[in-house]
């Protein structure tokens, strides 16, 4: 069993994204982007931050409830990451090597589609009450998509304190160059005994990437207009 903190995964995000920033707009405050001022930075940030532990995508789901929350968080850890930089570059490391020309993250340098984390939510469409106990699948060319790691689950099974949220996230996928644009074209199967089986095919179009996105960000999502099942004797939803 593995738990996992995702403060981590917004504030490395997060620093990877200010740093490319800074870097296209030349610098002008002359940081240090080298790996060991990035972990500097992210030192400093996570200690002012609180935990939130999570242990599957349930836990992703639950944010979907607190997403204006998680949108002031975001804002709060760009901000303390500017004052991080701050810090570490009149505190640099003097036995280390703070080569800027290290990138960050080249784990995997090869041209891959990053696929955002799929949100949606499902209620009873005669009482528009969410749904729990209820299987959702993932399908692309007819087959169950593979997650990013074993704690994202495909299928999903609701529970009753995700509020019907359900998400996923996609495993990257190969690409033949970076900068290639593809659609995905992807199914959600929703099936539960007391209601009619439910499909939604939606697309999402994806730019590759020479990185391999490895952080969760809340504003990296993709959300599906809010689904509804029915009774069998009750007309339905069927996109």
């Amino acid at each position: 069993m593995v738990i996992h903190n995702i403060i981590e995964d917004i504030v490395f995000g997060s620093i990877d994204n200010i740093f490319q920033s800074m870097q296209k707009e030349g610098n002008p405050e002359n940081f240090c982007f080298c790996e060991q001022c990035r972990l500097d930075t992210a030192c400093y940030v996570l200690n002012r931050c609180q935990p939130h532990y999570i242990l599957s995508n349930r836990g992703v789901a639950r944010l979907e409830q607190k997403s204006l929350q998680w949108q002031q968080l975001e804002a709060d850890i760009a901000s303390l990451i500017h004052d991080g930089l701050k810090r570490v570059k009149h505190n640099q490391r003097p036995n280390t090597s703070h080569d800027d020309s290290v990138t960050v993250n080249e784990d995997e340098p090869r041209p891959v589609y990053n696929i955002p984390v799929i949100m949606g939510r499902i209620f009873d469409g005669a009482t528009f009450a969410p749904l729990s106990g209820v299987q959702v699948e993932l399908r692309w060319n007819g087959s169950l998509v593979s997650m990013r790691d074993q704690n994202w689950q495909n299928p999903y099974v609701l529970v009753a304190n995700t509020a019907g949220a359900f998400t996923f996230w996609p495993a990257a996928v190969n690409a033949s160059a970076s900068d290639n644009h593809k659609i995905f074209e992807y199914l959600i199967k929703i099936e539960h005994p007391e209601y009619e089986t439910l499909t939604h095919f939606f697309k999402i179009p994806v730019v590759s990437k020479i990185q391999k996105s490895v952080s969760f960000s809340i504003d990296r999502t993709f959300k599906l207009p809010d689904l509804y099942m029915f009774p069998p004797d009750d007309s339905g939803q069927d996109d």
